[in-house]
């Protein structure tokens, strides 16, 4: 999950893809989503990651990518998730963004640190 602050300052908790690839979390959506509304607004964010094993709860500040996604993410995402193209649109006039997540504090590590 991640929490990102709405445009009126309440939480905004929404399930999330995700991977973690060279100590920087990294999460996909769609660009005119409200996630990716509220992060370019205010890139503050909180995310509770739960793998079936090493829960993580961490916060950081969210940078917006678009379409310039790093090899290393995108066979991430292809890796975990069963070959899934991140680069590939829900529709033809809907792209994709990604949020690179360095975390600023730990609050539950996990085995990500």
């Amino acid at each position: 999950m991640a929490v990102h602050a709405a445009p009126d300052g309440s939480p905004h908790v929404t399930p999330v893809w995700f991977v973690h690839v060279d100590g920087v979390w990294w999460v996909c959506c769609e660009a005119g989503s409200v996630k990716a509304r509220n992060v370019a607004a205010d890139p503050r964010v909180s995310l509770a990651l739960e793998d079936g094993d090493h829960p993580v709860v961490a916060e950081g500040a969210a940078r917006l990518h678009h379409g310039d996604f790093p090899p290393a993410v995108v066979r991430a995402f292809a890796d975990k998730y069963d070959g899934w193209d991140i680069r590939q649109p829900v529709t033809p006039d809907s792209g994709r963004v990604l949020l690179e997540i360095p975390v600023r504090r730990w609050l539950l590590a996990g085995t990500a640190r």
